[in-house]
């Protein structure tokens, strides 16, 4: 697959933050697009994650593994990013995993380039503000729902932000982000096949 890094580029400013054409161009410059393989580890438990990456093409997910178990976290799809929030931002080790789902093209942003953009432009750093804004938002949302809706609830939400999600993430991953069993998630899915 081709991928025309400018046009990238000027999707990320028209669908998060207008960048100006300086911008752009040291961005352009200073990130990298790279092709990753299905099931490819973006980033490992512990790792200090300094990268942070655009989705152009693929899915992914960060998971944890508690007592054995892989508990998906959050799902990232093309016109998304994706990083270890914690290590990335904090300079801590990431508390979890992040893979690849599906073979991915993804542009690639080094914390080192990040904090250079954002002391040189002041449009890169109000896009990074809107991308943690966005992120911090989405995962409150799903604390909210862990909470409060039903398992039923949960996968109709998921359903409705993503529909064709059952045929790129597999169902096991769906449940756990859920906070169900696979069998729960079956079920569910036959009763409402039947309406």
């Amino acid at each position: 697959m081709h991928v025309n890094k400018k046009e990238i580029i000027d999707n990320i400013s028209a669908s998060y933050s207008l960048l100006t054409e300086e911008c752009k161009g040291h961005l352009y410059s200073s990130s990298k697009i790279l092709y990753f393989d299905k099931n490819t580890l973006l980033v490992t438990e512990n790792q200090y994650a300094n990268k942070s990456y655009y989705i152009i093409s693929g899915c992914s997910r960060a998971y944890y593994l508690k007592d054995g178990k892989d508990i998906s976290d959050w799902f990232a799809f093309e016109g998304d990013f994706i990083t270890s929030i914690q290590s990335f931002f904090a300079g801590i080790p990431s508390p979890h995993y992040i893979e690849v789902l599906e073979d991915s093209v993804l542009l690639e942003i080094t914390r080192e380039s990040a904090e250079a953009l954002s002391q040189k432009h002041h449009d890169f750093e109000r896009l990074t503000k809107i991308i943690a804004v966005k992120t911090m938002l989405q995962q409150q949302e799903r604390i909210v729902s862990m909470q409060f809706q039903t398992a039923e609830q949960k996968y109709q939400n998921i359903l409705a932000l993503r529909p064709n999600i059952t045929q790129r993430v597999p169902l096991t991953h769906i449940a756990s982000y859920i906070g169900i069993t696979l069998e729960t998630l079956s079920r569910i899915r036959k009763s409402q096949s039947r309406i």
